[in-house]
């Protein structure tokens, strides 16, 4: 059973960056895959950004594109997001998740393994 803990979400300003970690129990399989997704309130939870453990495929969401980053930190057994020029619609309960297998699915069904989220908040 894989345990996943997110952190680095807080309050920030429009235009700042940010980087949020999820550290996982045991290290993943290289045939893993990480991702991020995201729940604002009285919305639906959405799929941000996934990786290959093994680092060599990614995924985003159209939403971000070009401002959000996802990578792994194999020796810490952690996947990081780092995000730029937030705006405000980015305020939102950052997941991370895992699954089996190479797919970098965008559905939330698809992913047996979720932390307990991290909140982010982006002022105006």
């Amino acid at each position: 059973q894989v345990r996943l803990v997110e952190s680095g979400g807080r309050l920030v300003h429009t235009g700042d960056s940010l980087r949020l970690s999820c550290t996982a129990s045991i290290r993943p399989s290289s045939t893993d895959t990480m991702a991020w997704f995201r729940q604002a309130p009285g919305k639906e939870r959405e799929f941000v950004a996934a990786i290959t453990w093994s680092g060599g495929r990614t995924n985003y969401a159209d939403s971000v594109p070009g401002r959000f980053t996802i990578s792994t930190i194999n020796s810490k057994n952690a996947v990081y997001l780092e995000m730029s020029s937030l705006k405000p619609e980015d305020t939102a309960v950052y997941y991370c998740a895992a699954k089996p297998g190479l797919l970098l699915s965008a559905y939330i069904s698809d992913y047996d393994y979720w932390g307990q989220g991290t909140q982010v908040t982006v002022s105006s």
